[in-house]
């Protein structure tokens, strides 16, 4: 097997298993993927209008509307009048939400310490960099692969 398809197994493995553990870790909470997904944008851009998740999200609005609906249900979210466009609401977080979100952020401190303890300053820096390539190079594919299907053949 070449190098590179050894890097590009060991991409998806790793995809698998955080997905994996990300499930087992929401199960106990109720939440999904596409939940958690929707409560970490609003925890790191603040409260927001279901569109401006949408975009964020790159979902479409009618499933946003799902996933808030869901997540006030569960009480980790709620509509409030938007303060300068009174036909906008915005979705924030509940105290319950707040808390999730705290208790996911250390978990997610706790984790990325594991899997990188036994990373040198220069090893990791390196790693880091590497990633971003990659993430970078995929992120313009995928992209790319948007735009033609979205033109169609020519």
């Amino acid at each position: 097997m070449s190098a590179q398809l050894h890097v590009f197994d060991r991409l998806v493995q790793i995809a698998l298993l955080i997905q994996e553990d990300l499930a087992s870790s929401f199960a106990a909470s109720g939440l999904t993927t596409a939940r958690t997904h929707l409560l970490w944008e609003l925890h790191r851009i603040g409260p927001s209008t279901q569109q401006t998740l949408a975009t964020a999200l790159k979902v479409s609005p009618r499933n946003v509307t799902g996933l808030v609906d869901a997540l006030e249900a569960g009480g980790f979210v709620e509509r409030r009048s938007h303060p300068t466009d009174r036909r906008a609401l915005l979705v924030t977080l509940t105290e319950l939400g707040d808390r999730t979100m705290a208790e996911m952020a250390a978990e997610r401190q706790k984790a990325a310490g594991q899997l990188v303890a036994d990373f040198g300053d220069e090893d990791l820096k390196q790693f880091s960099r590497s990633l971003d390539l990659v993430a970078d190079r995929l992120d313009g594919l995928v992209e790319a692969a948007k735009r033609s299907t979205a033109t169609g053949p020519t």
